[in-house]
């Protein structure tokens, strides 16, 4: 079954869905959770299906053992809730479901992936880091680089709930790398958007604006509104990071009706959040109050501490110059979340699992990466290699064999004067002889072999004429036999099984051979001529190739 992996930045999640399909949905599962069967866990899917959460219908038939039923229905349970914002119902079903899940079962690393978002959602950033921690060392084993971003993009976001941008910003980068060669749009629009929310808490927010304009195109491309719109309040941000106040707050007033209209009360109380700043740092005070009050109480309700600590900070600055005394609660109320949120037990978590793991994780990943290209460069290397050494080696056998067959057709050439001599003698003295008659008769086959010969010795003396005024070209022999070229090529490779052009190569080559042996005081400029060659230089290079020699060393031997 193809999962739905949790793609959902720690600064933006996505809830699309009716209240009566929520309502539904929960009815069903505790069907499911009254009795555990097939059937039941079928009508729980089919809700999932048409509230389109889950990519495929998935079905199970009555064979399905019970610990896959609770699997499968658990797992997608916490997602839902997780969705919902749920938190304490998602970290229910979170629990429920991991232990029914095999050691490196890639399944098992996306319930490890939710787990990590729902404890970082509930303020639990140690168990977060515990639970990341273990889904990013499954993924690494894997090799799977879309899956190894999506870890360390979790892993960031914990860092940023706990404060600590700077090594949120070790893994956001390795993140993007990952996505990178994964390829995968949604993926990479994602961590452009957690890499947008890190470096603008770096005051870096030319990058942040940068990262998140990145994310709105790829999503705006794919037509993925509800992301696209989630990327804008992330550019807001930005924006206010770079004194651009205006701008933020316009885009921040015409993506607010949207997000209420989808439903996401997440993004919507972030998007709050940032429009009580843009107008805070334009001084207007208040007017960022009643932004900043409905974040905080959105925040509250859904038990997202990391947000709603920024929700009262922006109410104690708001209220500072307008009223002291509510500018002292809010204050309070911000210090007595942070605290809860940030204690001293969640900085040492962090720090350990930083230095236990963190730092040689990423080590370890970046000497792996090396490694893997340093493999993939020398395979390569060694691929062409033998890839050059095979056709080297192909193309020395087929010119050795071209050379053996030239060498032997040139022997047949040669035999060919003592064979029609013969022919001819023993065809005199059968006319001759009281029984010539039946000696025809005979043998009719032999008879037939001798026309042939002797059409293979008039081609041989008709291009020796040829050779030495140049014009033995196909076209011209033929012309000269009486034939026409598709004649003369099919009778001569049905009497020599070779081409017109290979046949005409081997006579040069024959009469090189006697003109060299047979007139040692003959130059080699000569000795080309007659064979039909312009100069030396061709004649040479035409000799070596089929004897590996030059015409003098030939000569000489």
């Amino acid at each position: 079954m193809k999962k739905k992996l949790t793609y959902i930045l720690l600064g933006a999640v996505l809830f699309i869905t009716q209240p009566t399909q929520g309502q539904n949905v929960e009815t069903l599962l505790k069907a499911f959770d009254d009795r555990q069967e097939a059937s039941t866990a079928n009508r729980f899917f089919e809700a999932l299906d048409k509230a389109q959460f889950t990519d495929e219908k998935v079905v199970f038939d009555s064979h399905a053992t019970v610990d896959s039923l609770c699997q499968q229905v658990w797992y997608w349970a916490a997602e839902w809730f997780y969705d919902c914002q749920q938190y304490g119902q998602a970290e229910q079903y979170g629990l429920k479901a991991l232990p029914l899940y095999d050691r490196g079962n890639d399944e098992r690393a996306d319930c490890l992936n939710l787990l990590g978002l729902i404890y970082v959602r509930m303020g639990d950033i140690p168990k977060a880091a515990d639970y990341a921690k273990q889904c990013l060392e499954m993924d690494i084993r894997s090799s799977d680089d879309d899956r190894i971003s999506s870890s360390l993009n979790t892993v960031a976001g914990i860092y940023m709930a706990g404060y600590q941008a700077q090594e949120a910003e070790q893994y956001i980068v390795q993140a993007l790398k990952h996505a990178e060669r994964a390829n995968n749009p949604t993926r990479k629009a994602v961590i452009l958007g957690m890499a947008s929310e890190v470096y603008h808490t770096l005051n870096n927010d030319e990058r942040a604006l940068s990262y998140a304009e990145q994310a709105y195109k790829l999503d705006s491309a794919a037509g993925r509104k509800p992301q696209a719109t989630i990327r804008l309040s992330q550019k807001a941000s930005a924006l206010i990071g770079l004194h651009r106040y205006k701008e933020a707050e316009d885009i921040l007033r015409n993506i607010l009706p949207m997000l209420r209209e989808m439903g996401d009360q997440h993004s919507t109380a972030i998007a709050l959040n940032r429009m009580g700043m843009a107008l805070l740092c334009q001084k207007h005070q208040q007017e960022a109050i009643p932004y900043y009050q409905e974040a905080a109480m959105l925040f509250s309700k859904m038990g997202d501490l990391y947000n709603e600590i920024h929700a009262h900070r922006g109410l104690y600055e708001s209220y500072w110059s307008i009223n002291p005394d509510s500018a002292k609660a809010e204050l309070d109320l911000f210090d007595k979340l942070k605290d809860s949120l940030y204690t001293h037990s969640t900085a040492e978590s962090l720090a350990r699992y930083h230095a236990e793991f963190g730092n040689d994780q990423l080590q370890q990943e970046n000497s792996e990466v090396r490694k893997a290209h340093r493999t993939t460069i020398i395979i390569a290397i060694i691929v062409l290699l033998l890839v050059a050494l095979g056709a080297w080696l192909l193309m020395l056998w087929q010119r050795r064999r071209w050379q053996r067959q030239m060498q032997e057709l040139v022997e047949k050439i040669k035999s060919l004067s003592t064979e029609s001599a013969e022919k001819v003698g023993s065809d005199e003295s059968m006319e001759s002889s009281p029984n010539a008659d039946n000696a025809e008769n005979t043998d009719k086959s032999d008879n037939s072999e001798a026309i042939e010969t002797i059409f293979l010795m008039r081609i041989v003396e008709v291009v020796n004429e040829s050779l030495p005024t140049g014009e033995f070209s196909v076209e011209a022999i033929a012309s000269k036999m009486n034939m026409s070229v598709q004649t003369f090529r099919r009778r001569l490779m049905a009497a020599s099984g070779e081409t017109p052009k290979a046949y005409i190569s081997a006579i040069q080559m024959e009469r090189a051979t006697q003109l060299l042996t047979g007139n040692n005081d003959m130059p080699i400029n000569r000795v080309a001529t007659l064979c039909g060659f312009e100069d030396v230089s061709s004649f040479s290079h035409a000799f070596r190739r089929v004897y590996g020699c030059s015409p003098s060393q030939y000569k000489e031997r």
